[in-house]
């Protein structure tokens, strides 16, 4: 109340003085200052200090109205704010741009990226919709029409400062003798709230983001679990059946086929629920199926071996590199009544490493078997979802037979662990 009352009598003193100054002159223009201004400008003082009176009644009113309370700061003319926005000086002075036209009768608005700077003005409203006051109407010729509203970006480590000045769109006087009844203070919260509203929309996009990155990043574990999981089943399958067949022909063989099988599951289980593994230790399993795979084929299946010592760091897909042998086996040499070779070769390049498994088997359309294909499909899967998108798996016809399939990591999968 204190405030409203200063106000008050601040503006209505400011006018009883530019009053005192006109009457003056009026004396001296039409009495030589011998007498006083006379009834005439007596009633023209008073009808300005009743208005005056009136406006800041008015403005007063209206601040407690839109600010809910009333002092010094909201009974200001002139706003300031300062707002620290958690970004960088470029998307700072985006988001003030953005708030500043969208204030209601903007105009002319001056952006200066260079600078950082945005300066508009605000058209106050206006009870006259547009049509000149009457020309007797004198308070309301000399009104103040708009306000103006100058943002200044500053840059911060990891944040920006901003500077928001609204004041009225005239001279010193203003101050004195002219109210806004609370339009600056009204675009004063009105940008501060846009402002707040688009850092709230940005945070809650990113955070969004960050969730669904979130819940893909779950899906593709659960789905290469089941990938994984689809995997292992695939290869014992393979093996117990081809154990079977020879406790029918060679129950001596088939026995030493199951010792190698337990032999080679005492290795692999304790990695069983490691989606990633390395070359070196695959090979090392592979060598291990394809013993196991000696004792039925015997001379038939003849195996070279070309890898870099330095690739065996390489990380791929648990059970990548059997899964590409397993076929060899299945559909190019185990069908081929002489059998045939089986080579694992891996080659380093700058921008990729190659691992190809190639045969001299019978090569395309020429197997007697079929397969459900699930064992490259979910190599391929495992493939993009542990290794990127850079990597796959071609396979092509060998030179003179056969089939030959590789493929291709990127050499950053060597630092690679699964974060999937």
């Amino acid at each position: 109340m204190f405030a409203s009352l200063t106000l008050i009598f601040r503006h209505l003193l400011a006018w009883a003085a530019a009053l005192v100054v006109a009457g003056m002159v009026w004396s001296g223009i039409f009495s030589g200052m011998n007498d006083g201004p006379g009834w005439i400008f007596g009633l023209l003082a008073m009808f300005l200090m009743i208005t005056a009176l009136g406006s800041a009644i008015s403005h007063v009113r209206r601040v407690w109205l839109v600010a809910g309370r009333l002092d010094a700061s909201t009974l200001s003319g002139r706003q300031r704010r300062q707002v620290e926005l958690p970004m960088d000086a470029g998307q700072a002075f985006a988001v003030v741009e953005a708030a500043v036209a969208e204030l209601p009768r903007v105009e002319e608005v001056e952006s200066a990226a260079g600078s950082l700077q945005v300066r508009a003005y605000v058209r106050r409203v206006d009870p006259w919709n547009g049509r000149q006051p009457s020309r007797w109407n004198l308070p309301a010729r000399l009104a103040i029409k708009r306000n103006g509203v100058l943002a200044t970006v500053t840059p911060g480590q990891g944040t920006s400062t901003v500077t928001l000045l609204f004041e009225p769109d005239a001279g010193w006087w203003a101050d004195l003798l002219a109210l806004d009844e609370g339009s600056n203070y009204e675009n004063a919260e009105a940008v501060t709230r846009a402002i707040s509203r688009r850092v709230a929309d940005q945070r809650r996009t990113e955070q969004a983001a960050a969730e669904q990155t979130q819940v893909e990043k779950e899906l593709s574990v659960a789905r290469l679990n089941l990938l994984h999981a689809q995997v292992e089943p695939h290869f014992l399958y393979n093996t117990l059946a081809n154990a079977q067949v020879l406790t029918r022909t060679d129950p001596a063989r088939a026995e030493q086929m199951l010792g190698h099988l337990i032999q080679y599951l005492r290795s692999s289980l304790p990695q069983v629920d490691e989606s990633m593994s390395t070359l070196g230790v695959e090979l090392e399993r592979t060598r291990a199926y394809l013993e196991i795979l000696r004792i039925r084929m015997g001379a038939r299946l003849a195996v070279e071996v070309q890898v870099p010592p330095e690739l065996h760091a390489v990380k791929l897909p648990a059970m990548a590199l059997q899964t590409l042998v397993e076929n060899a086996i299945k559909h190019g040499l185990e069908p081929k009544p002489g059998g045939g070779t089986i080579w694992i070769l891996a080659r380093g390049f700058d921008d990729h490493v190659t691992v190809t498994v190639a045969d001299d088997g019978l090569g395309f359309g020429q197997g007697t078997t079929s397969g459900t294909g699930i064992g490259l499909k979910n190599l391929r899967e495992r493939l993009r979802l542990t290794c990127g998108e850079q990597s796959g798996v071609a396979i092509v016809a060998n030179f003179p037979s056969g089939v030959a399939a590789t493929m291709t990591l990127p050499p950053s999968n060597k630092e690679r662990s699964h974060a999937a």
